[in-house]
């Protein structure tokens, strides 16, 4: 287990340093309220992708489509009181938070808030330190939305955001040079769609963590395919806003 506390996020196209996970993201992550999600954590390589988010103590974060929290859940310990943290799901999507939402106000995390927005597009009250979205991006252009739909995502991130904030995309990896061709079928997405959307949106390219990659994945069978279901070739894309 002791792999699970050590950030080894390789790094590539961008001068940012491997970093060992901090103190806080460790004692979150070892937090007992958290032992029904512990198991988990190695597959996810949580300390390694938060070492290389850089989410601290005081941060306000953007947990987008959280799911069933699992995220949410360690960033509750990593901001600590004077942090807050924003587990939110666009208005379309009402429908994927009809049991975890409940389940995640009943925790009564007193730096979180968790609900379903009156908008698609993301907002927040305050400025925003860290905005994280895993394995959702591929969705937005879906149903015909297309690229539009994705430049006013990535304009609204950037609108909540602070200046110098972060941005940080996980999703599951299509062959180089299919773009968009497969996101509603596979569900999977070319990474350089991602950053070339991201990146004219104003947003500078900080670098990646490789730790999710799996060479295994050959990118040809749908991620809910149970071969690759849980172990599909992910990337960690982390974006700055000037």
């Amino acid at each position: 287990m002791k792999a699970m506390w050590i950030a080894a996020a390789a790094l590539v196209t961008a001068p940012v340093m491997a970093q060992q996970a901090s103190a806080p993201v460790m004692r979150a992550l070892a937090d007992p309220a958290r032992a029904d999600q512990q198991g988990d954590d190695a597959r996810r390589q949580a300390a390694a992708v938060l070492a290389f988010a850089g989410v601290k103590p005081g941060d306000v974060v953007v947990d987008y489509l959280p799911g069933s929290g699992y995220w949410t859940r360690i960033f509750t310990g990593i901001v600590g009181p004077k942090g807050k943290v924003l587990a939110v799901w666009p208005a379309a999507g009402a429908r994927y938070a009809e049991k975890s939402l409940p389940a995640l106000k009943a925790r009564n995390l007193p730096n979180v808030t968790a609900e379903v927005q009156a908008t698609n597009l993301p907002t927040a009250p305050v400025p925003v330190d860290l905005f994280w979205t895993v394995q959702n991006y591929h969705d937005i252009p879906n149903n015909g939305a297309g690229e539009p739909a994705l430049r006013a995502f990535d304009a609204a991130v950037f609108k909540l955001l602070k200046k110098g904030g972060t941005y940080v995309v996980i999703d599951h990896a299509d062959a180089p040079g299919s773009g968009m061709a497969h996101t509603g079928t596979t569900h999977r997405i070319d990474p350089a769609a991602i950053r070339q959307q991201v990146e004219s949106a104003g947003f500078r390219f900080v670098g990646e963590s490789k730790v999710l990659r799996n060479p295994a994945d050959d990118h040809s069978k749908a991620v809910f395919d149970p071969a690759v279901r849980g172990k599909t070739d992910q990337f960690v894309y982390k974006f700055r806003k000037p």
